[in-house]
């Protein structure tokens, strides 16, 4: 089985914002990126399409493949709570300097922390390994796409930061052997 996580396109967000969960527009460039990202998919025949229903992903998701695509809300992005759609050097929150020493086990307020990411993506990954399919698209976030990419590689939460950045519009192929 071919796994093809496909990171969404670039949005329309200053530079330091926190946005995990918040719906956000994509950037001026998504027409662009649209093609881009077709490209790298064209020709491949999925058996099963899956998309977080966050706007940025799903509207990738849905230009490409129309009615064939599924929602999960175990997709979405890491739940930043009271932070969404704040200046990251502006969060005065008594919970964010705790957080920043430990993001991985400590979750924002209202929000999750990485573990609890890493719990929800765990039980879709494992979930998804089971499907009788020979090739699955899933179109998802940065967050997401790391923490599978720890699963599959048998790496620390804390760690996963080591690893290179997914970029926008990035698509990564996971081959899982049955």
């Amino acid at each position: 089985m071919k796994i093809y996580l496909i990171r969404h396109t670039k949005v329309n967000v200053e530079k330091g914002i926190c946005y995990g969960q918040k719906d956000v527009d994509l950037a001026e460039s998504y027409e662009d990126e649209l093609e881009a990202v077709k490209e790298q998919l064209k020709d491949i025949e999925f058996d099963l399409i899956i998309s977080s229903p966050l706007s940025r992903a799903k509207k990738l998701a849905n230009d490409i493949f129309g009615e064939r695509v599924v929602e999960d809300i175990r997709l979405m992005e890491l739940n930043f709570g009271d932070w969404e759609g704040k200046v990251w050097d502006e969060i005065k929150d008594p919970l964010f300097p705790a957080w920043m020493e430990d993001f991985v086990n400590r979750k924002c307020s209202n929000g999750e922390s990485f573990v609890m990411l890493r719990d929800r993506v765990f039980e879709f990954w494992n979930e998804i390994k089971l499907k009788d399919c020979k090739k699955i698209a899933v179109f998802t976030h940065g967050g997401v796409i790391r923490t599978i990419n720890a699963i599959v590689k048998d790496i620390k939460l804390e760690d996963s930061f080591n690893e290179p950045a997914v970029d926008f519009g990035e698509v990564t192929i996971i081959s899982i052997s049955k």
